[in-house]
């Protein structure tokens, strides 16, 4: 089973790669439509400013790439600002659009109230226990570096939490497409088991 991890020149590619291999799948480092396309299972890694991750996938016209394999059958994930990037808009260092895939707003944390980033371990909580994403699993805790979260326009969206200082989005999900704020890689033996449970995902598809 390939895995095509989306090379926009602003991923954490190695870990994301590395994790997907010891899970047992190939995983492509690529920035070919044809190849992503083709993929059994597309990841969206980022790491970043919104802005400029926008600008870097418009340029190398990946953004109707990503797109495109969302509206296809292909199990997609988007991890941290990869995931960020689904929604409509951010407003990190002004106005940026997302790719529209998930209706929704990414804002900054409140840094009158709160420690900004958000970073180090926090509880995950599922909104939908019934997800596919969470087969098997028990709520427990990943690993967070964010000063951005997304307010995802549609409740249905919205998979787990996590609370710090609100509800906080953790993971999101509809039909193919898949988000995790936290990096899975990361985040010990729950974030490995949900990165394996969207992994088992592409297999299903076929």
């Amino acid at each position: 089973m390939a895995i095509a991890i989306i090379d926009y020149g602003m991923g954490n590619l190695h870990s994301v790669s590395k994790a997907v291999e010891r899970l047992g799948y190939e995983a492509l480092i690529t920035a070919d439509r044809g190849a992503i396309l083709a993929a059994d299972g597309v990841i969206l890694p980022g790491v970043g400013a919104f802005g400029d991750a926008m600008a870097s996938l418009r340029e190398t016209g990946l953004d109707a790439v990503v797109r495109e394999a969302a509206a296809g059958e292909q199990p997609l994930l988007g991890i941290c600002l990869g995931m960020q990037l689904l929604f409509s808009e951010s407003e990190e260092h002004g106005k940026h659009e997302g790719l529209g895939i998930l209706p929704g707003t990414v804002v900054r944390f409140d840094s009158g109230k709160l420690k900004v980033p958000h970073m180090g371990w926090n509880k995950l909580s599922f909104v939908q226990q019934d997800s596919p994403i969470f087969t098997g699993l028990e709520e427990g805790h990943v690993y967070f570096v964010h000063s951005y979260h997304v307010k995802p326009e549609r409740q249905g969206d919205l998979l787990a939490t996590t609370d710090y200082g609100e509800d906080v989005t953790g993971v999101v999900g509809r039909g193919n497409v898949y988000g995790m704020q936290f990096h899975p890689e990361k985040s010990g033996e729950l974030g490995m088991s949900l990165l394996r449970n969207f992994l088992l995902l592409t297999e299903a598809k076929n």
